[in-house]
């Protein structure tokens, strides 16, 4: 099998050792498969477990976490949580679509409902909820493995304005620094870090305006691009469509993602303050740091960026922290199905049957299972995901490829589906 992580709750020295074995099967002590957790049997009195610290680094795709020993810096444990609220916003909009496709069809001259639907206050979207549902899942997972005592969130980004005056507040912050560091980070993450002309990276990147301010382009942030000081000196104020005629593909590329909407950066704003009221309700001490505390923390010790390791940077109790051997663990959130009786084509119509049980032989589709073959023309050992058939006839998803027609006879459930998928 791939690499698995490992949390060893052992006492040496004063500390929690960590480290990531390669394994193929499933010993006595085994607590949990995903992340790989054994407790060693041998009790040492005379040695203490000190406390962790859980840092969390919310965003609308991907949310990086680590346990970081405060004490030592030492990072035992690293994992970055893909996010499907977008699949999640889709999926809606599909069903929408397919239920008024079907009214209108069978229902046209029904009477009309008004107010029959009331939200719960503090309801957030399914999209959303699911993030912040993803975190606490998580949250609750590691508080049952390791000793975490408290827990840091980044709660906002650069907030500048705030540093400088803590009394500052409504329309004061129109004006000013943060406006300015608010939309650079943006910037920086919407086009990926890189000249959006050249593609060079690692470079000073200039805010230049697609369309130029000299022709009547404006400062709104779907204007806005970055670029290189070659570049940017090079287009000075012509035209994007005169200045690229020769590359057609990277101005349609340009274009295309200029108009791309803030959905991330509502996504974090709009759950960032029901996680924190969530991460409060576990009893733990909660810390709070903005974007900018995170990206110095970060440059200070000359870090890579990585969603992980934004997360070990969260909030004013950063150590200097040890990275050595850390790799982390990476976990996509992927749901318990779906609940259609039937697929539909393109046009809405039902198209094909979806058996109505879950469940075949015990197994059911997401499980990891280990089936020995010892007959026949698949003979063999195979470890992977598993998609089940009524039939009994199941396909195992390997790593080296798909394997079909194996019999549930032969397979071993190793770890049962949980809505997650993981990869190291």
């Amino acid at each position: 099998m791939h690499e698995k992580h490992l949390i060893i709750e052992e006492p040496c020295e004063g500390k929690l050792s960590c480290t990531v074995l390669k394994t193929n099967g499933v010993g006595d002590n085994l607590v949990e498969f995903n992340p790989f957790t054994l407790i060693l049997k041998e009790a040492r009195p005379e040695s203490t477990i000190s406390p962790l610290r859980l840092k969390i680094d919310p965003g609308a795709k991907y949310t990086g976490m680590a346990l970081v020993n405060d004490s030592t810096g030492e990072v035992v444990f690293a994992a970055e949580l893909k996010h499907r609220g977008f699949a999640i916003r889709d999926a809606l909009t599909s069903r929408r679509q397919l239920r008024r496709s079907r009214r209108n069809r069978k229902t046209r001259y029904r009477k009309p409902r008004f107010l029959n639907r009331t939200r719960r206050s503090g309801w957030l979207a399914p999209s959303l909820q699911s993030r912040v549902d993803n975190i606490k899942t998580w949250v609750e997972r590691l508080r049952k493995l390791a000793p975490i005592e408290a827990i840091s969130q980044e709660l906002a980004r650069f907030d500048m304005q705030l540093m400088r005056n803590p009394d500052i507040q409504g329309k004061e912050y129109q004006q000013g620094t943060l406006a300015g560091y608010e939309t650079r980070e943006y910037l920086l993450e919407k086009w990926n870090r890189q000249c959006a002309y050249c593609g060079i990276k690692d470079v000073p990147l200039q805010i230049e305006h697609i369309h130029p301010r000299a022709k009547g382009g404006s400062n709104s942030i779907t204007n806005l691009t970055l670029s290189c000081c070659k570049c940017n000196t090079k287009k000075g104020t012509k035209d994007i469509k005169y200045f690229l005629k020769k590359d057609p593909l990277r101005l349609e590329k340009i274009l295309k993602q200029a108009k791309k909407t803030l959905a991330d950066a509502a996504a974090v704003n709009t759950t960032r303050f029901v996680l924190l009221e969530v991460l409060k309700a576990t009893g733990l001490s909660v810390e709070t740091g903005s974007g900018g505390l995170t990206k110095f923390n970060r440059n200070q010790q000359s870090l890579e960026k990585q969603h992980w390791i934004d997360a070990a940077c969260v909030g004013k109790s950063t150590p200097i922290l040890n990275l050595k051997g850390v790799k982390p663990l990476l976990i996509t959130a992927n749901g318990h199905g779906t609940r259609q009786s039937c697929r539909t084509d393109k046009y809405g119509f039902p198209s094909r049957y979806v058996p109505r049980l879950k469940f075949v032989k015990g197994f059911q589709t997401g499980d990891i299972v280990k089936a020995i073959v010892a007959t026949g023309k698949k003979v063999g050992e195979y470890i992977g995901r598993v998609a089940v058939r009524t039939t009994g006839s199941f396909n195992i998803s390997t790593a080296k490829g798909l394997v079909q027609g194996i019999s549930h006879k032969y397979c071993t459930p190793i770890y049962k589906k949980d809505g997650y998928s993981y990869a190291a």
